[in-house]
């Protein structure tokens, strides 16, 4: 059964990083889906048409999408959008609203509840600030997620990570959890094992990236259904009870701090630019300079609001330009275009400071050259593409691992 190949499903899927990590391994994807609402032109569905072709890919609205129209898998994958989770109740509905219109989790959560035969695993990403959202109930938010995760059967593990611990060439700090459904050989084995083990030592995610050993674990209750949750959860702490690493299975969560274990090669934004080939436009002018070195140096100054009141501003220095023997800064949104930024990479170069290509932008994310070059994309969309995407390396990491422990234990 060794080459069996899992079969996917990718949701949100912008211009395919899970699918390009995962097809390193032993999975094909057999369905995927990418939807922009705020755009006509459905950007990063073209870049994915082009490279992966038309058959079973949706640019729908995933919330429209019939549950029947998703052919089954064995994986669910994709990047969500971190928004808010809350789930509202009514007098006419007391179990409550399954959240507002156009949270795309609840999408997610609907193909699980419809599905007859439910995805066995789960391997989904988002920004680590979900673990901690929202300001006035921390952690809220992914309580909601596991507790929705919880009543339809699954177990969660995630880890909060950073690829350049690992020595990949950005440091990109996401927080990636996968998901095994009871029916799974996964799910009996994490239920007998100590927790802490599988945290540090056992789990998918403690094979592909290990860590330090820790003993420190702590317990937090989810308690009640999703509306209580959304009402009560920590509501008089501070900070969210939930650490970058933790566990979910029935019903009790676990959770621990973890640090990265790596001491093999490292790449470094030195290592990715490219060379006598870059264009001009991506040259920094001689007029623009003191933009640039306003925006990036440190300032302690006096700015007024538009209604006139005056307040004390002040911010550190970016280390400008960037360093070359280092990881680079995460990429954002914003990368592409010539004005001057604080947040936008500027490398040194034999020709003078420069911004990134979209190539060198790629790179980062370990795209291969070139992945979103395609007519009528511009590089500031380009850019904006990589600010959006993940890193192709933690993906590919982690679902070689998934194959491994699914390979080791269900065809056992």
């Amino acid at each position: 059964m060794e080459n069996k190949k899992l079969k996917v499903a990718e949701l949100f899927a912008g211009v395919g990083g899970f699918r390009l990590g995962l097809e390193k391994g032993n999975y094909k994807v057999v369905w995927s889906n990418q939807w922009e609402p705020s755009t006509k032109t459905q950007h990063a569905s073209m870049v994915y048409e082009a490279r992966f072709g038309r058959e079973n890919h949706s640019n729908e609205d995933i919330a429209t999408v019939p549950t029947n129209e998703i052919p089954d898998h064995d994986l669910l994958c994709g990047g969500f959008p971190c928004q808010d989770y809350s789930v509202a109740t009514t007098l006419h509905n007391s179990k409550g609203l399954k959240g507002k219109k156009g949270v795309l989790w609840w999408s997610i959560h609907r193909i699980l509840e419809e599905k007859k035969n439910k995805p066995k695993y789960l391997f989904l990403e988002n920004v680590d600030r979900l673990l901690k959202s929202p300001a006035k109930q921390r952690g809220r938010d992914f309580a909601v997620m596991l507790q929705s995760l919880n009543e339809l059967g699954y177990a969660v593990e995630w880890r909060v990570i950073n690829a350049a611990e690992y020595g990949m060439p950005q440091r990109r700090r996401r927080v990636f959890f996968m998901g095994y459904h009871k029916s799974t050989e996964i799910f009996k084995r994490l239920q007998k094992s100590e927790k802490i083990n599988w945290l540090t030592e056992e789990g998918t995610i403690a094979k592909a990236f290990p860590v330090k050993k820790t003993n420190s674990i702590q317990e937090v209750e989810l308690n009640g259904d999703l509306v209580e949750i959304t009402n009560n959860f920590n509501k008089a702490g501070k900070l969210s009870p939930f650490q970058n690493t933790g566990i979910l299975i029935n019903g009790e969560v676990f959770t621990t701090k973890t640090e990265a274990n790596y001491d093999g090669e490292r790449i470094v934004l030195g290592d990715i630019l490219q060379n006598g080939e870059v264009t001009p436009e991506f040259f920094i002018e001689e007029n623009d300079k003191p933009k640039w070195e306003y925006l990036k140096g440190a300032k302690k100054e006096k700015r007024k609001t538009k209604d006139g009141f005056e307040y004390n501003y002040s911010e550190g220095g970016m280390i400008y330009p960037d360093a070359l023997d280092n990881a680079s800064r995460t990429i954002i949104t914003g990368e592409g275009g010539k004005s001057p930024s604080r947040f936008k990479h500027v490398v040194s170069s034999e020709r003078g400071l420069r911004r990134l290509t979209p190539i060198e932008l790629e790179r980062l994310n370990m795209f291969p050259d070139n992945h979103t070059e395609l007519e009528g994309i511009t590089d500031t969309k380009r850019a904006f593409f990589m600010g959006n995407a993940l890193v192709v390396g933690v993906i590919e990491k982690i679902g070689k691992e998934l194959s491994k422990q699914i390979n080791q234990l269900e065809y056992a």
